[in-house]
Parts: C-alpha cells; structure tokens; sequence
C-alpha cells in the first residue's frame, strides 16, 4: 500500500487528532513495510516518549491475557487511556482463540479508551517483529497514556521486549519448570515485575520462594518485585497496578 506524501501527512495530523481508523491505517502501512515508513516516523519524533511502555511476556498459558483484561479495567477506571498489542495472530486478546475470551475483552473493544491491535511474530528474532516497535511509538503518538504489549514464547526469544519497554512483566505460573532453569532461559532475568499467577494451584508458594532464593544470586542490582495472582479471580491485580504506577512515576520524574 502506498499512499502519496501529502497524505501521509494527513493521515498522521488525523491520527495525532485523535482519529482511531487513521491510527489503524498507518499500522498496516507499518506492517507492510511500506516506504512511507521513515516519513510515518519523522512526522511522529516530536510526539514521542510521553506513554508508559509495559512488555508483558510468559508462557503459554500462564494466564496473560487474563491478566491484562483485568489490569486495563483497573487502568481504565483511573481514566487513562490503554494501546495493547498482542503480538501473536492467535492471542486470546484479539479473538484468535476460543469465543469466552472474545466475550471477556467485548467492554475494552467497544471502549473508545482502548486501542488493541494483533500483530504477528513473522518469524522475528525475539518474538516481536520489526514493526511492533513502530507501532509502540505510533501508539505513544497518537496519546495512549499507557501502551502494554503482550509476547508469546519463553527465554531467550523474549529479550527483544527489553527494548520496547519501560517496565517488563514476567508471568509465571507453577508447573512451568524450577526457577534455576528460568534464571538460565534468561526469562527471569529480563522481569521487573514477576507475577506468580494461579497463586491457588499446588506449587505456587514454592515457586515463589525459589525465586527469591535464585534472584538472590543473580547479579542484577534490583531484584524484581514478586506478586501472587489468580487473575481469573481478580486476586492481586490491584496490587501489579500500583507496583506498576510506582514505577511509572518514578520514570515521568527522569524524562
């Protein structure tokens, strides 16, 4: 798709305005590679670096979907306003999966304070493609207050999300395997927050203490914050949420 020059910047001024069906235009143009891209990203420099950027990655089925259903409500409720990318063609944010969670997430389509987009992997180094660190700053542009982008996969192919976010979140839930096999896929090792989700399941304290014990001997400086969940229940979301904010506070103090 290739659209002419002045239009691009037309497309970028309505964006900036507001206009959701011009966002999602230039979205694809990014997933495209288009060669408007670098004119997309020049138009857009100056309105940058204003969103809160939270990666939230894990393994399959260790609830993230749920999790951030329930975090954007609590977001929401604030009165700001949410992008969420979930970068998998089949995640349960997008409707890809099975028809309860297209249920769940109805309220945050219908929300004009929600913005959520699917985005394929493609193969990517990392988990994320190329145009999923465009489409963070296209979302930063275009006002979110909070942009919070969702990976697939485990260890090493998640370190590229270090690059997009101000704030990782690992989800873990226990089953998944010990915390010194997490400390060395470097899944642990990437997290600023983790959550333990399923916190009711058999194992969950113990794959709680191991962590503490296996974050102990990380040469990290900061140890990341460790928080029980049963998102399905609402359990300790409000508690990711502040832990979150407190952090975002502290990075608007820096910019």
């Amino acid at each position: 798709m290739t659209i002419m020059r002045q239009n691009i910047t037309e497309l970028v001024a309505s964006m900036l305005a507001g206009a959701k069906a011009s966002l999602a235009l230039l979205i694809t143009l990014v997933e495209e590679e288009s060669p408007d891209v670098p004119r997309i990203m020049e138009l857009i420099s100056s309105h940058l670096r204003k969103a809160y950027r939270i990666g939230i990655t894990g393994p399959t089925g260790a609830g993230k979907s749920t999790l951030i259903d329930k975090l954007t409500t609590i977001i929401r409720s604030k009165g700001l306003s949410v992008g969420i990318i979930a970068v998998d063609p089949s995640s349960t944010i997008t409707g890809g999966a099975i028809l309860g969670d297209r249920i769940r997430m109805q309220q945050h389509y219908l929300d004009d304070g929600v913005f959520i987009r699917s985005m394929a992997t493609r193969g990517s180094y990392g988990g994320l493609s190329r145009a999923v660190s465009v489409t963070v700053n296209l979302l930063d542009a275009s006002g979110k207050d909070i942009v919070i982008v969702e990976t697939t996969g485990v260890g090493q192919t998640e370190v590229g999300i270090t690059e997009i976010a101000d704030t990782v979140v690992v989800v873990l839930v226990p089953g998944f395997g010990d915390s010194i096999q997490l400390m060395k896929a470097g899944l642990v090792e990437i997290a600023d927050i983790i959550v333990v989700n399923k916190a009711d399941c058999e194992g969950a304290e113990n794959l709680a203490i191991e962590l503490r014990d296996a974050l102990r001997l990380s040469p990290r400086k900061a140890e990341p914050s460790i928080i029980m969940a049963q998102a399905t229940n609402n359990v300790g979301i409000e508690e990711l949420y502040q832990e979150l904010e407190k952090r975002r506070n502290v990075l608007k103090s820096q910019r």
